[in-house]
């Protein structure tokens, strides 16, 4: 009897015992598990431009290396194009020319000019004089039927054609005693602002020779190497601006909650060893390609998932594109 009620005791104590150790693994798992904070890695990036020329040519020479730190118009490369030297050429010869005729026409026909046209003139009204003499002599002459009307017919025609001649000089003459017209003169002016016009064109093209920093910032790559043609627009060198920094984040939709436009976040900077309170000011959603897709076909659904931005309240030393930034959900 005595037996039975130890075994009693001693199943009871085993089975109050178990049920004291699953109390506590279920306290520790509800402590440990209960609480556990979803980390979501997000990648620092800082703002870069592409530096790149509007005229073709060849590297003739950096004046930087990547890495390197440049301020706001630093050189940074020069481009060799002959074929812009040569069009600077040809345009201030036309420059050189447009003013020529301009100088002319505002100067009128040199005294030299006027007067050969004054004996052209005189010359044409001699011949015609003595055109219409022989005219009439032959016109004379038809009517007493002497002459031929073939004949007649060729010596009005050449007295008209004598006639015709002294306009013609007499118009010349004019035109150099009275000068080029207004319209004429206008007309060599826009010349000339024309050909200076093609020239500032050119000098913008040869300044593009030059590649200088838009801002302040690092060398962070460049693309062709001393010696290689490059084309229009084509990249030649990218340039990191480090005090632009933000952060961006790849966050499911169900983590949003607390996740706000101008809220701030607390972040942890691995490779610095360092935390980092920054400022949402972007969010967006990535695309269905980016979607977390439901495995059961009842009682879960699709998440979509958002880039989240942020950017620190203050710039961060030494943080470099591409760094991974830590954020703790709750």
């Amino acid at each position: 009897m005595t037996t039975d009620k130890q075994q009693r005791i001693t199943t009871y104590t085993a089975i109050a015992i178990l049920a004291i150790i699953i109390a506590i693994v279920c306290i520790i798992g509800i402590l440990t598990f209960g609480k556990n904070e979803e980390i979501i890695q997000g990648q620092a990036e800082v703002s870069e431009y592409r530096v790149s020329s509007k005229v073709p040519g060849r590297i003739l020479e950096f004046k930087v290396r990547e890495g390197q730190n440049v301020k706001k118009g630093d050189t940074l490369a020069i481009i060799e194009a002959p074929e812009v030297t040569a069009k600077m050429e040809q345009a201030e010869a036309v420059r050189m020319a447009a003013k020529a005729q301009n100088q002319k026409a505002e100067k009128g026909a040199r005294q030299e000019q006027i007067q050969a046209a004054y004996e052209l003139w005189q010359k044409a009204v001699v011949g015609r004089e003595i055109m219409e003499k022989s005219f009439t002599r032959i016109g004379n002459l038809f009517k007493e039927g002497v002459v031929s009307e073939q004949r007649y017919d060729e010596t009005k025609a050449q007295y008209e054609a004598a006639m015709a001649t002294e306009k013609a000089a007499k118009a010349q003459y004019d035109l150099a005693l009275n000068g080029a017209q207004e319209e004429d003169k206008h007309m060599a002016a826009a010349q000339v602002l024309q050909a200076e016009g093609v020239i500032a064109e050119v000098s913008s093209y040869i300044n593009e020779t030059i590649l200088t920093a838009y801002a302040d910032g690092e060398v962070t790559e460049i693309f062709p190497h001393i010696g290689e043609l490059v084309g229009t627009g084509a990249p030649v060198m990218n340039i990191a601006m480090p005090e632009d920094q933000w952060v961006s984040f790849n966050v499911r939709e169900d983590y949003l909650k607390d996740l706000k436009i101008n809220n701030e976040i607390n972040t942890f900077i691995p490779a610095l060893d360092m935390n980092v309170i920054m400022k949402i000011n972007y969010i967006k959603d990535i695309g269905d390609f980016a979607a977390w897709k439901a495995t059961k076909q009842t009682g879960q659904y699709d998440l979509r998932t958002f880039e989240v931005r942020a950017i620190p309240l203050s710039p961060v030393e030494d943080l470099k594109a591409g760094m991974t930034v830590l954020y703790k959900i709750n």
